[in-house]
């Protein structure tokens, strides 16, 4: 069973994916609160799965996002956004989120997307793609990134076109018929050439490298 708290400041969201994610027989929602109380519910029920709306009243989601991942065991976390979000994209990225979701995504497309997270995945919205890249391009070390794409071996970088399709290991593995354990190395050594970036990061600089499709190129 896939343990899930969602944080939001508005009851009514936070009702609507109760009752969402209540559909999956695999998951279960373990604490639904606002940004106040998110620490501590989190830690209390063992959420391993955490979606957290990204701007809230009391104390914004980057604040929460960054004292569950200083946690010595912190659970997945992917924030709740909307169009009008943007700005805080960038910063989420870099504090170690795990995927970004819109808040009125399909219902089947928030429970594919817990089941992935859980898994060890990440999710990229499509609607929050573009934004989440140009973002993300636009800072200093990305060039440096992108630039250590060249210097990955041909295999890690067929699993990290895998990754920036948002598979998780067991996933990659089974795709390219290799063990999980080997699909962890390759993935340790990609993000380490990579500047140590993680999953999500390392799934945008694989886009723009061309490793992977479905999103035009351009400049940023």
């Amino acid at each position: 069973m896939i343990r899930v708290a969602v944080v939001d400041d508005e009851r009514l969201v936070r009702s609507g994916l109760r009752m969402i994610l209540g559909t999956a027989p695999d998951i279960e929602m373990v604490a639904d609160c606002g940004g106040a109380e998110a620490v501590e519910a989190v830690r209390d029920s063992g959420a391993e799965v955490v979606l957290l709306d990204i701007r809230m009243p009391d104390v914004d989601g980057l604040t929460v996002l960054r004292r569950l991942r200083a946690a010595p065991e912190p659970p997945v976390i992917a924030m709740l956004t909307t169009f009008d979000a943007q700005e805080y994209l960038t910063a989420a990225l870099r504090e170690g989120a795990a995927g970004f979701l819109l808040k009125d995504s399909d219902p089947e497309q928030l429970v594919r997307a817990v089941r992935t997270l859980a898994a060890g995945g990440s999710v990229l919205d499509p609607g929050v793609t573009r934004a989440v890249i140009g973002g993300y391009l636009t800072a200093e070390d990305q060039a440096a990134a992108a630039r250590a794409v060249t210097g990955l071996t041909p295999r890690e970088s067929e699993v990290l076109a895998l990754l920036g399709e948002g598979l998780a290991n067991a996933q990659i593995a089974e795709r390219i018929g290799l063990a999980p354990s080997t699909v962890k190395d390759h993935v340790r050594a990609l993000l380490g050439k990579l500047g140590g970036l993680n999953r999500i990061q390392a799934a945008i600089v694989a886009d723009r490298a061309g490793l992977v499709g479905g999103i035009p190129r351009g400049t940023c």
